[in-house]
């Protein structure tokens, strides 16, 4: 899916926001206490007011890309130990090199919901067109 500025949106499923915290005593528990939770429901609807950029990649997607170069740089120069070494580390990674390319870059945004929250840093798979 393509998020752009302007895009409706909505809510793929239920999401938790954060917890509200007691922050003095004598409230209603000790400070520091969680006394809420606050929850968007799926469903819900909204306009995408700015498209922030593509997530990082995964630790596991970095490493596999660095040996990857390393092998098809150097392997044929390396000893036959380290060689299959090297290729045994890839063949761990590779399940999560899949993975990231089955999945493509993720982006975040920022999105004004209906009822007038706003949702930054919001992950694109959270997200569905309208």
């Amino acid at each position: 899916m393509t998020l752009e500025e302007g895009r409706r949106v909505r809510l793929a499923a239920d999401l938790a926001i954060g917890e509200a915290v007691a922050g003095e005593a004598g409230g209603p528990g000790e400070p520091g206490t969680v006394v809420g939770l606050l929850s968007l429901g799926a469903g819900i609807e909204g306009t995408v007011e700015r498209v922030d950029g593509e997530l990082p990649e995964a630790a596991e997607v970095r490493e596999y890309l660095r040996l990857k170069a390393l092998f098809d740089d150097y392997g044929h120069t390396m000893p036959q130990a380290s060689r299959d070494r090297l290729a045994a580390q890839l063949a761990e990674l590779e399940p999560q090199w899949t993975a990231h390319q089955a999945r493509g870059s993720l982006l975040t945004v920022r999105v004004r919901w209906d009822n007038g929250l706003v949702l930054d840093g919001a992950h694109q798979h959270v997200l569905t067109p309208l």
